[in-house]
């Protein structure tokens, strides 16, 4: 975490307003600590939302087990210690197993990845680096992949860096029994 404590303090139950409360109607019981926080502008939030909803539905063309990793690869590069916390059991409900996610860490450079997913990770690699695919990685990705779905990688590390930027600077901090990867502490 690159703050050990928060500059835009999440809101508790109490302190949410009418407007805050209906933006936080679609998540229904527990509230993480992402959502307090980006609720205190609870119209960017609504639309902050809808495009997040996009990139994490099935309407999203990627399928779920690629999509989480080119988000946890974005989150690792971006040192993002919430939202690596927070991805790393929906890649695991997406399939990716614990072998695989700490290989995200190290990237396409890692044994054991296939063709499809190397081209994933180095294209998070070059959209972290050059905010563009470069046209080799391009090409690799172009044999795996469908258009729809190379637009939906573009998509996806988009937004996890704006949201990884956002939880890095506002300082969110990770929600009551969740644990800090070590490669991601002091960051």
């Amino acid at each position: 975490m690159r703050l050990a404590k928060a500059r835009i303090a999440p809101l508790t139950d109490a302190e949410f307003s009418d407007d805050q409360k209906k933006a936080l109607e679609p998540f229904g019981g527990r509230v993480l600590n992402i959502f307090r926080t980006l609720v205190r502008a609870p119209k960017a939030f609504e639309r902050f939302n809808q495009w997040g909803g996009y990139i994490l539905s099935r309407r999203n063309d990627l399928p779920a087990r690629e999509r989480e990793i080119v988000i946890l690869r974005t989150g690792f590069l971006c040192k993002s210690g919430y939202e690596w916390t927070q991805h790393v059991p929906i890649g695991q409900k997406a399939g990716l197993t614990d072998v695989e996610i700490a290989r995200i860490k190290v990237g396409a450079e890692a044994p054991g990845w296939s063709a499809p997913d190397v081209a994933l990770l180095r294209a998070a690699d070059d959209l972290h680096r050059e905010y563009f695919i470069t046209e080799p990685v391009w090409a690799e990705l172009t044999k795996h992949f469908n258009e729809q779905q190379r637009m939906d990688v573009v998509f996806a590390v988009g937004q996890y860096t704006q949201v990884s930027m956002l939880l890095n600077t506002f300082g969110v901090q990770l929600d009551e029994g969740q644990t800090l990867d070590p490669d991601l502490k002091g960051f």
